[in-house]
């Protein structure tokens, strides 16, 4: 095994889609597991380390009062942490060969899952016996699995989608229809006629921020890696070539209103200040947070890459799967989340009527919760489309790799948006320290 798999793991370079996943959330730890993997398994009281008290936590909590119906002798302790904090105690813990102070089950962000699974294998609990992969949305499958075993209960989805204000939109001359299927050139020149109609901004983005990239580059089927998830894939790339043109394009077609953190993106499309939202579905609670603005928004897919092959009007940014540890108690953990998050169909129309959450199982993609017409996006039934744009999203290995990539790349992008580098140098350079840095 070599030695860069067992340090830390890289946190997130991007403040924004730190945000934007991964909430915020302190919370102390409890200690659940034994000095070692595989100790007794039937343990009656698990622990779960999960972030995001009004996503994450409140699923688990819903969760939690359906299994107690039926298994009222198990006690279920939910921790909350930061996502941060999650990754660097259990990275603190797998390195020094213990499990003690471990929980039974946690929340791991997709991004990062083969780093822990090929880093740790005997850390987690080959779920195998309980889920099937195939249940569940078909681009999940690469996270959570691992030497051909279903390690992850595979969980939200972040599907994407365009997040367009149609009146600003009317005024420019089009309809919500125009925007329906388009590419990312026709997005970019729409939004110059929303801005020169509105004075409107198209979108908002953080420079520093390359959630955009992704999502450009999972409709075509295409990563930071190549499909063994080790390989840097950045030279020569056609849909990276494409995807790091049209963000600068964005740019320089002066329709993009700049941010530098979280709260300043959802401000600026709070406020009125943008015309649309291209970004994962977790981003609707925020956009109905401004109730003055009901009725004047819609969803639609978001746009695809224009010159590459096989491109589509469907991507994700973020996601993240649930994990059962080697520790006493795993078993009991494992029927836990086997019986919920694993195949509970109920469960799933609970957590998105209350909560917001479009999950991963394909049973639970339909039904009375995802039917419902919602009257902030015009009667629209934006669930029931996204849990359709679910459905054809790219499959892509995110490797181990994604945000140590990102860590040179975001440096690099910074000298292509200013004109020190064009997108073949700053493609060939990137290529170069990663894999400089990663052997």
């Amino acid at each position: 095994m070599k030695r860069w798999k067992k340090i830390l793991l890289p946190l997130a370079a991007s403040a924004l889609m730190l945000s934007a996943c991964s909430g915020g959330g302190g919370g102390s730890t409890t200690a659940s597991g034994g000095d070692k993997a595989g100790g007794s398994a039937d343990k009656k009281e698990i622990t779960i380390w999960a972030w995001d008290p009004n996503f994450n936590i409140a699923a688990l909590n819903l969760a939690k009062e359906k299994y107690a119906k039926t298994h009222p002798d198990v006690k279920i302790n939910i921790v909350e942490n930061a996502q941060a904090d999650i990754v660097q105690k259990l990275n603190t813990g797998l390195n020094s060969g213990t499990t003690k102070g471990l929980p039974n089950v946690v929340l791991i962000e997709d991004y990062r899952a083969q780093n822990f699974l090929q880093a740790y294998p005997d850390a987690f609990r080959d779920m195998s016996d309980k889920i099937k992969g195939a249940d569940f949305a078909d681009y999940k499958a690469g996270p959570t699995s691992y030497d051909g075993k279903q390690y992850g209960i595979p969980f939200d989805s972040g599907v994407t989608g365009l997040y367009v204000r149609t009146d600003y939109l009317e005024k420019a001359g089009y309809k919500v229809s125009d925007l329906e299927n388009i590419d990312w050139d026709q997005y970019i020149e729409i939004g110059k006629k929303v801005k020169a109609a509105t004075g409107k901004d198209m979108l908002t983005q953080d420079p520093n921020d390359l959630g955009t990239l992704r999502v450009m580059l999972q409709s075509a089927g295409s990563w930071y890696l190549k499909e063994d998830g080790v390989t840097p894939n950045i030279a020569g790339n056609p849909a990276f070539k494409e995807a790091l043109e049209l963000y600068k394009k964005m740019f320089d077609s002066n329709i993009v209103k700049l941010n530098s953190d979280w709260s300043q993106f959802v401000a600026a499309f709070n406020s009125g200040d943008v015309a649309s939202v291209p970004t994962g579905n977790w981003i609707t609670p925020s956009v109905k947070a401004e109730a003055s603005q009901s009725g004047k928004w819609a969803v639609v897919p978001i746009p695809r890459l224009k010159t590459t092959a096989g491109s589509v009007n469907a991507s994700n940014s973020g996601g993240s799967s649930w994990y059962v540890m080697n520790v006493d108690g795993k078993d009991t953990a494992a029927d836990f989340m086997a019986s919920t998050f694993g195949s509970d169909k109920d469960l799933y129309q609970d957590m998105l009527d209350k909560i917001g959450i479009i999950g991963t199982l394909k049973s639970a993609s339909e039904g009375s919760a995802y039917d419902k017409a919602d009257e902030f996006f015009g009667g629209e039934k934006i669930y029931a489309d996204f849990a359709k744009w679910t459905t054809e999203v790219p499959k892509v290995n995110y490797g181990l790799h994604t945000y140590a990539i990102e860590d040179i790349l975001s440096a690099e992008v910074q000298n292509y948006l200013n004109g020190s580098k064009d997108v073949d140098t700053v493609m060939n350079d990137t290529q170069a320290q990663a894999e400089a840095q990663l052997k």
